[in-house]
């Protein structure tokens, strides 16, 4: 059986220290230069540039983490939508700019929903509306682009709910990405099922994972094998998908990705 290949995200210096590593099996990469809001509103042209320069002759798959700072994509405000609008708008300019064909967007389901939407007559259907509100216009541009916007779990419990709203666009636009980290801090914190449950709930619609290992408590983004992720249940249930979604390592410290490969390749789950 052949081994995944593991890519990273990273900004625009990470990538200059990493670009080795990144063209040499044409990795799966994500630029992270790109997320706050001071950034899209000035001239991010030489960053652009720059990701075009470091990426000659790469042929593998990239992609942006879109903005998220301040803002929930179901927020009820119509002044904040056209916030929202407009930062997701951005992202998508920047990945017409470098050739990205994903974007991370991030999830809308708290905590708190899990334990109220099904208590509240309305309350799901009406949470479905607002993003719906927000992301029509953004899913369809991204059609247009030939980008995937990919929902990122963060504080997700019932990996079902993220997969049935997405399903609602009835967009090939708009699939799964899962955090490995997110979802194990909702399994040691919050009741949340394991991170190989989240894989095989997103089964095809899964797009894009970002591979950081946790405790359980909080939100670590550690060098994989530092943490108690249970790795291997994690790749039986990705190579058991017909879909080949993107493996990213997200990590705090990018200094952990040699450590992080290491790990993977003695383990027999990744290269």
């Amino acid at each position: 059986m052949t081994l995944p290949v593991i890519g990273a995200a990273l900004t625009n210096a990470e990538l200059a220290a990493y670009q080795d590593w990144i063209l040499e099996k044409d990795r799966d990469l994500e630029l992270q230069s790109f997320v706050n809001g001071s950034v899209l509103d000035g001239d991010w042209s030489a960053l652009a540039d720059d990701v075009k320069r470091l990426l000659a002759g790469y042929k593998g798959r990239m992609g942006i983490h879109g903005p998220f700072w301040g803002f929930t994509i179901a927020t009820s405000d119509a002044l904040v939508r056209e916030v929202v609008q407009k930062r997701l708008g951005q992202g998508l300019d920047v990945c017409a700019a470098v050739g990205a064909s994903h974007m991370v967007v991030h999830s809308p389901f708290t905590t708190w929903d899990y334990n109220n939407l099904n208590g509240r007559v309305g309350a799901r259907d009406n949470l479905f509306a607002r993003v719906h509100e927000v992301m029509d216009p953004i899913v369809k541009r991204a059609e247009v682009l030939g980008v995937t916007l990919v929902m990122e779990n963060i504080e997700d419990i019932n990996p079902e709910d993220r997969k049935e709203l997405c399903q609602s666009f009835g967009s090939q636009a708009l699939q799964l990405s899962i955090d490995t980290g997110h979802a194990h801090y909702a399994h040691g914190s919050t009741g949340a099922p394991p991170v190989d449950y989240y894989v095989r709930s997103a089964a095809e619609m899964l797009a894009h994972v970002h591979l950081q290992d946790a405790d359980g408590h909080a939100d670590r983004h550690w060098q994989i094998g530092q943490g108690n992720i249970l790795w291997p249940s994690v790749f039986a249930a990705i190579a058991a998908l017909e879909v080949k979604p993107r493996l990213i390592l997200e990590l705090e410290d990018k200094a952990g990705i040699p450590g992080s490969m290491a790990y993977l390749e003695a383990k027999g789950l990744g290269q």
